[in-house]
């Protein structure tokens, strides 16, 4: 095989860049070092990519790997509406897999053996890179890269996987410059960027609120004007879908006995090492922090890198001194700093989350069970009475789940919108903090509001406008008045104003009282130190602006990091441009879905935990 020889000395060849600067792109939708995403499966088949067959086994790899990567980062179970969103992501990478695969067929796109051997020795894949054993001093050590793979002990399998790899993403990092070359931004444009955010200016303004300087009293609304209003604006009152629940939690967060509980833990793991237990030994078989655990607790961190409590205790310690018990959001830790340099350091820790007790799990169990029998055949209302528990409402809108006293409740939105009659009652949703039920109290479907129904919005609308033709006449009296000579704080005066004062800013800074990037900041930035605005509309208010100092980018500077910033944008483009690429691939092809019929039950694929 290629990957047999590649002890040869070669030459470097550019293609490995080209693969490093697109691994976080093409990468994703490709295999890991294991092989499997990217190989043909066979099995049933769930759906077609402009006739190309998906099969379950390749769907069910995919999703397994997003099912299992998002499980890292969520404590407890994955509820529906998040598996659902796990299982339509993993058809689509699966998709965008087989039209990058037809993409690069029908250009003839291919790899060489020689470019397998290249990549191979001078760009090994991210999972090596960080792999500890070519490391030195924390840095990938390619000598120690290059004497593995000369090593009699490599793993024969694992030259095949690399060969593998490099054959899967090779092609597709010629895909992508092939697609995204051609891009070169011209000397003016970067130097308009670089002058958007580095120009500044300090400025004084007078302000004019129409809304406080006109009463309401003082403006009238037809109906006729409110008509028209609603025909010339009527796609703005799409009222989205909504639904009306009553609702009870049971809390299964810890509370102060559990904090307590795992303090009086740790101080035992504490009075365990000082009494002679091997500190390694007691983090692996008692800390939470799993990835730690499995090298006796020891981490290599940087000085800010920890939480603050975590960080203090490890650089201000004496090395080899075991702490007290330290708090920080993620539970209680025993740390011991073993060596330190400048803002590095090599600590063992162990960590004790704060969790329920089992008496307090146990409790809380009993009681989320009998809410679950009684909401079968009683109202929320009637199980909550009986568990004494409160029963509140609120009103979900998709895309807002979050329900006070829930956090994210998306589990229950998707059973009010696709699953639920009125008065049906739920069954227990779970989330990392709390058991919930809703009740179905109303739901209305996405509409355009009535003009009826936005006749109050719309009326509100054009009395600002109306108010702002009225205060228009003032405000220019007041410009008039200042360039007679009239110093801004006598005008102020006259007005009932204060003089505000803002800067210095850029053009791209949000500036309070002013905004960000609208048209007072612009023109701000349109006069020089001494001038002063004539009348600027901006987010329903009336600005004059007079400059007071402004400095200009330093072109030097810009001269002398012109060409990195061209590299920095060049790429930025180019990924815009890839995904738009993607994104006309996706639009046009012809995809069929067939899960729904193929995968009975929807939602029972094997998730291998």
């Amino acid at each position: 095989m290629v990957m047999r020889t590649m002890r040869a000395n070669t030459k470097w060849i550019m293609l490995a860049t080209a693969i490093a600067f697109v691994a976080l792109m093409v990468f994703e939708w490709g295999m890991d070092l294991t092989g499997q995403s990217s190989a043909q499966f066979s099995g049933g088949e769930i759906g077609r990519v402009n006739g190309d067959g998906i099969s379950y086994n390749e769907y069910n790899a995919v999703y397994r790997n997003l099912y299992d990567q998002q499980q890292q980062f969520v404590n407890g179970p994955i509820g529906t509406a998040m598996n659902k969103q796990i299982e339509d992501a993993a058809f689509e990478q699966v998709v965008m897999q087989h039209l990058i695969w037809q993409e690069l067929e029908r250009r003839g796109i291919v790899v060489t053996d020689e470019e397998v051997r290249q990549a191979a020795r001078f760009e090994p894949p991210p999972e090596m890179r960080s792999s500890p054993l070519f490391l030195t001093e924390g840095q990938f050590d390619l000598n120690k890269y290059h004497a593995y793979l000369s090593s009699p002990a490599v793993d024969p399998n694992l030259l095949l996987q690399l060969e593998a790899y490099y054959r899967d993403a090779i092609p597709r990092s010629k895909l992508y410059f092939q697609t995204t070359a051609g891009y070169h931004v011209p000397d003016d444009e970067l130097w308009r960027m670089w002058r958007d955010s580095r120009d500044e200016v300090t400025v004084r303004y007078l302000v004019f609120d129409p809304a406080a300087r006109v009463e309401d009293a003082a403006v009238t609304v037809g109906n006729n004007e409110i008509s028209q209003y609603y025909r010339e604006h009527r796609d703005e009152f799409l009222r989205p879908a909504r639904a009306t629940v009553k609702y009870i939690v049971i809390d299964r967060a810890p509370d102060a006995a559990d904090s307590t509980a795992a303090l009086e833990r740790v101080r035992a793991l504490r009075s365990e090492i000082v009494g002679g237990a091997e500190f390694a030994a007691v983090a692996a078989r008692e800390s939470a922090d799993s990835i730690s655990a499995a090298q006796g607790g020891q981490l290599e961190i940087t000085r800010g890198q920890t939480a603050p409590a975590f960080d203090q205790a490890a650089f201000s310690q004496r090395i080899g001194e075991l702490s007290e018990p330290v708090m920080t959001q993620f539970g209680y830790h025993l740390i011991r700093t073993e060596s330190r340099s400048g803002d590095s350091a090599t600590v063992r820790h162990i960590l004790v989350p704060i969790e329920l007790t089992v008496e307090h799990e146990d409790r809380v169990l009993d009681m989320a069970d009998s809410l679950d029998a009684l909401t079968e055949t009683l109202s929320l209302e009637a199980a909550a009475q009986q568990l004494g528990l409160e029963v509140s409402e609120a009103e979900l809108v998709p895309g807002l789940e979050f329900v006070s006293g829930i956090g994210l409740a998306d589990d229950g939105a998707a059973w009010a919108f696709d699953d639920a009659e009125i008065g049906d009652v739920s069954q227990l949703f779970e989330t990392p903090t709390v058991y919930y039920a809703f009740e179905l109290m109303n739901r209305e479907e996405e509409r355009t509001l009535t003009e009826a129904e936005a006749t109050e919005t719309i009326r509100t609308a054009l009395t600002i406008e109306k108010k702002i033709d009225q205060v228009r006449a003032t405000a220019r009296e007041a410009v008039d008045r200042l360039r007679a000579g009239e110093s801004m704080e006598t005008v102020a005066q006259a007005y009932g104003l204060e003089v505000e004062e803002a800067g210095p800013f850029s053009r791209s800074d949000f500036v309070p009282g002013m905004g960000r990037m609208n048209a007072a900041i612009g023109t701000a930035f349109g006069l020089r130190p001494g001038q002063t605005s004539g009348v600027v509309e901006s987010d329903n208010s009336l600005f004059i602006i007079h400059v007071v100092a402004r400095v200009d980018a330093d072109r030097a500077a810009w001269e002398a990091q012109k060409e990195e910033q061209r590299q920095q944008v060049t790429q930025a483009l180019a990924e815009q441009r890839w995904n738009q690429y993607m994104a006309a691939l996706r639009e046009s092809a012809r995809v069929a879905d067939n899960r729904a019929e193929v995968l009975q039950p929807a939602g029972t694929i094997t998730t291998g935990n």
